[in-house]
């Protein structure tokens, strides 16, 4: 049968009405990694764009006691420009845990933020620990 004939006129794909293009089976170009996705989430929870509770199945431990007692004062949300994750680089010290510090940037103020996520049986990352570090130092001129 000639596909041609069937086709409306200008249309040039070769896929059929109730098709289902293939799905995808590779890992998108720019899939995130764990800790950078997490630090994501974490910014925009300590900003005060999200409310705690939204972190509830991605931490263990102490990390959510750790990120209810940070969030109330959104210490990562600076004015009226939005924070954005600058960097974010994780280390593997063991099979299973990430240790990672990212730099968060709200104009032209920069914070520091580290966490610890380990790997579950169930192979999902959950992130352990939070810390903002220490208190804040005037800028050195």
């Amino acid at each position: 049968m000639n596909t041609d004939r069937t086709r409306p006129a200008g249309r040039r794909d070769s896929s059929r009405p109730g098709t289902v293009p293939p799905q995808r089976t590779q890992r998108p170009r720019h899939a995130l990694r764990p800790h950078q996705w997490f630090a994501e989430r974490l910014l925009a929870v300590l900003s005060g764009q999200r409310p705690v509770h939204w972190m509830l199945g991605h931490t263990i431990g102490e990390a959510y006691d750790q990120l209810a007692e940070l969030a109330p004062s959104a210490p990562l949300g600076a004015g009226y420009r939005r924070p954005v994750v600058r960097t974010c680089h994780g280390v593997q010290p063991a099979t299973g845990v990430v240790e990672a510090f990212a730099s968060i940037a709200t104009g032209e103020q920069i914070r520091a933020l580290a966490f610890r996520l380990e790997q579950g049986r169930d192979l999902r990352w959950r992130c352990a620990a939070v810390d903002l570090g220490g208190e804040r130092l005037p800028a050195v001129r």
